[in-house]
């Protein structure tokens, strides 16, 4: 009897551990809509999925949205890696017609005059006065006159050639590296890599100018580009945003911003946007 009371306290399953302040609830997860995702399949068959700012870049969203619809990507090519801070694709040639109706240079959507953050970091950084989060999970900066989106890990832009371009964009960026934060204000920041990021850092490095592969043999290939709301429904990408607006996101920045022990033995006090960048994850 006795053996049988102390097989059975043995068995039982550990205590679950008591949740943080931080932790999110299940109403705090919210789904990207299809139409915000754009899908680019490589040649390999492996997969980048950005996410697309269309509230705070618009022009060049609509753009992107048609190029995909047009299917301007399929056979172009990554064709620059400039180490520890892009990686570029579209059309290295830059002789490509565009979609007829695209607006080849939209208007410079770098800043806009609201700073509608729900939730802010402690401490400004190095590049603006106030940095925090929207509601919908981007990343936000603001020099207090105007707002933008920063060029932290993961982020893509739109490249273009020196103003008044703007870029159509057909030729994107990610950044690969620490945040090259002199970009802000001056690209056009259209949404975040949120699957693929493994590929896009790991390609060799280009050995031309600037990162350029400098022969056609070295680009990786891209087989198509397309809208997940365009896609078969069992091939359509499944990710959520953490809403900002409620005192477990609070905690959240708190919890980054002064690192616990048993391994943080001091507290920084404050946290850079690229470093505490807001939550996204594949849905179940």
């Amino acid at each position: 009897m006795l053996l049988s009371l102390l097989l059975s306290v043995q068995a039982a399953p550990p205590a679950a551990a008591p949740p943080k302040p931080y932790d999110a609830e299940p109403a705090d997860w919210v789904a990207i809509p299809d139409d915000e995702m754009l899908v680019f399949t490589l040649a390999d068959g492996r997969r980048v999925v950005v996410r697309l700012a269309a509230r705070y870049a618009p022009a060049h969203v609509a753009n992107m949205r048609a190029l995909a619809t047009a299917r301007w990507w399929d056979g172009e090519s990554v064709y620059r890696v400039q180490d520890n801070y892009v990686t570029q694709w579209g059309d290295p040639t830059e002789k490509k017609a565009l979609p007829s109706g695209l607006i080849a240079n939209p208007p410079a959507e770098y800043e806009w005059p609201a700073f509608d953050a729900v939730a802010t970091l402690a401490k400004p950084d190095s590049y603006s006065t106030r940095a925090g989060y929207s509601r919908d999970g981007w990343p936000l900066a603001t020099n207090g006159t105007t707002a933008w989106m920063p060029h932290c890990y993961g982020m893509v832009g739109v490249a273009r050639d020196l103003a008044p371009s703007t870029g159509s964009g057909g030729d994107l960026y990610a950044v690969i590296g620490h945040g090259p934060r002199h970009l802000d204000r001056n690209i056009a920041v259209v949404g975040r890599v949120i699957e693929g990021m493994e590929a896009l850092s790991s390609f060799p490095r280009g050995t031309g100018n600037l990162g350029f592969y400098e022969q056609p043999a070295q680009y990786v290939r891209i087989r198509s580009g397309r809208l997940a709301s365009t896609l078969p429904a069992a091939e359509r990408p499944r990710y959520q945003y953490r809403r900002t607006d409620n005192a477990r996101f609070a905690a959240w920045i708190a919890a980054r911003e002064n690192r616990e022990p048993p391994f943080f033995t001091m507290p920084a006090g404050g946290a850079d946007i690229c470093n505490a960048m807001p939550p996204v994850r594949k849905a179940s």
